[in-house]
């Protein structure tokens, strides 16, 4: 009877009823707080280039190796670079690596998904397209057309590429000549710089424009080609090699340079004809 009439004077007391209301809301604050530990919470998983001898793309476009992937989430550390192109020809979208070609391939800022998730995964009508843009990635820098010569021999040792194909969009080979309006693209004579070659036709070489005549895309569609396209090093390049230069010298090839530094109006080598810029 006494217990009855205390409780009853509890729930009458203001002060009382507040306290038992904090003790409900803690209590409830705690069974929250535990459902939303992390140990509770959904790994995200990772798709992953796996067959990398050596190193590991995964989709978020981070490159890392076998021994610091998450064995859980598959996924590669935060820490490291994310969006890669150590090793890659941004010009060609070419690279001597599979893993960086597809971290770089991820950048959205370098591959749009509107385009890609048009592209078919092979030349018949029938076949279908990617199912994401990881997806384009990993199979366009595995095998791409655009990387080989002749279907038996890559054009350089930057193979792995990632460019949307030509006969699909045609988007690099807009972007080029868009980039190359009021430009005229002129194939020299054999050893003669580009300032000579731009002069000739009352016309001077306009050196930012090289960098977009060094890819082998471009030089494909000026010049044979028959030698493949081949990295290089020399003032002298975006050129081909002439037909009767030395066989060392791989005659017929076209030469891209991978130091854009070099790139020059003024060089010139007595076996090889220039693609020059010309305004």
């Amino acid at each position: 009877m006494g217990t009855t009439t205390q409780m009853r004077k509890a729930s009458s007391n203001p002060c009382c009823g507040l306290f038992l209301l904090l003790l409900v809301l803690q209590f409830i604050s705690r069974i929250s707080a535990i459902r939303k530990d992390p140990g509770f919470l959904e790994r995200h998983a990772c798709r992953n280039t796996v067959q990398g001898r050596y190193l590991l793309c995964d989709d978020n476009g981070h490159v890392c190796d076998a021994f610091s992937l998450d064995p859980l989430s598959h996924c590669c550390p935060e820490t490291g670079e994310r969006f890669s192109c150590y090793g890659c020809n941004l010009f060609s979208r070419c690279c001597n690596s599979y893993e960086s070609c597809v971290s770089c391939c991820l950048d959205p800022s370098r591959t749009h998904e509107d385009e890609v998730m048009n592209v078919k995964i092979a030349k018949p009508s029938t076949a279908g397209t990617y199912a994401s843009v990881f997806d384009f990635c990993a199979g366009r820098c595995r095998h791409s057309s655009e990387s080989v010569v002749h279907e038996n021999a890559y054009i350089s040792e930057f193979h792995h590429c990632f460019s949307v194909p030509s006969n699909s969009s045609g988007a690099s080979d807009k972007l080029a000549e868009a980039h190359l309006a009021g430009i005229n693209v002129i194939v020299g004579r054999q050893g003669e710089p580009c300032d000579s070659v731009c002069k000739s036709v009352g016309q001077s070489c306009v050196p930012s424009k090289l960098s977009l005549l060094n890819q082998c895309e471009i030089m494909q569609k000026y010049m044979s080609c028959k030698g493949a396209c081949l990295a290089s090093d020399g003032a002298d390049q975006p050129a081909e090699v002439a037909e009767d230069a030395p066989r060392h010298l791989n005659p017929g090839a076209c030469l891209y340079t991978q130091t854009q530094s070099l790139l020059s109006c003024d060089g010139s080598h007595r076996h090889t004809r220039r693609l020059c810029p010309c305004a």
